[in-house]
């Protein structure tokens, strides 16, 4: 059961580490807010509130797709794929790229809902393409190869918490370092721990894709 919180927990993390909306919005309401130290507890809190809701209409619907051993292989082998192509083309982007982040620059270029914190961890997580993509194909794939479902509660229950607590790890101290006066992330530090986060995604890939191979969860 530990290897569920620990694998969700390092798998959000990497995904919470990569520069997105979600960490846009964060800087922006940091820097506006009047408690902005504040900002990335109620963005994650926002963002959780839905991946919650979402959770349960997965398991939901895919109650049928948990009784076929074919559509189980598939979706865990695509979501072990998909994984190891992100990591992959982290290393890739990280190598082409210069990773300094301007706290100032990048709130410049939000677009779109700029309110409360809570509903805007809402709108900004809907708003985001990847988002979707990742809960319908990796995030799927990871509570097959886990069996996560209405029948393991523990499992459940520690999927969704590690998922969580790995935004909160990430986007509550960012939001007080912007609010204290961070102006950027520091480039080196930060490349290195997206490189050693981007060979995490490729060894889970890996682990999962083999793992609903040899010992599928039926």
């Amino acid at each position: 059961m530990l290897e569920i919180f620990l694998f969700s927990f390092l798998v959000a993390l990497t995904g919470a580490l990569s520069p997105g909306p979600v960490m846009t919005f964060t800087v922006y309401k940091s820097l506006r807010e009047k408690k902005g130290y504040l900002s990335g507890l109620f963005i994650t809190l926002g963002h959780a509130s839905l991946e919650f809701l979402l959770v349960i209409l997965l398991l939901l619907g895919a109650q049928v797709f948990f009784q076929n051993q074919i559509v189980l292989l598939i979706i865990g082998i695509v979501g072990g794929t998909v994984l190891v192509i992100f990591g992959i083309m982290t290393i890739q982007g990280i190598r082409s790229k210069n990773y300094e982040i301007d706290f100032f620059q990048e709130q410049e270029e939000l677009k779109g809902f700029r309110g409360n914190s809570f509903l805007g961890g809402i709108v900004v997580s809907l708003s985001n393409p990847f988002w979707t993509f990742w809960w319908a194909v990796i995030g799927l794939g990871f509570m097959i190869n886990f069996n996560i479902s209405f029948s393991n509660p523990l499992g459940l229950l520690l999927f969704y918490l590690g998922h969580e607590l790995g935004d909160l790890v990430f986007y509550v101290p960012l939001s007080a370092f912007t609010y204290l006066g961070g102006k950027s992330l520091n480039p080196r530090v930060y490349k290195w721990v997206l490189i050693i986060c981007a060979g995490f995604m490729i060894f889970f890939g890996v682990y999962m894709v083999f793992n609903i191979v040899f010992f599928p969860p039926y």
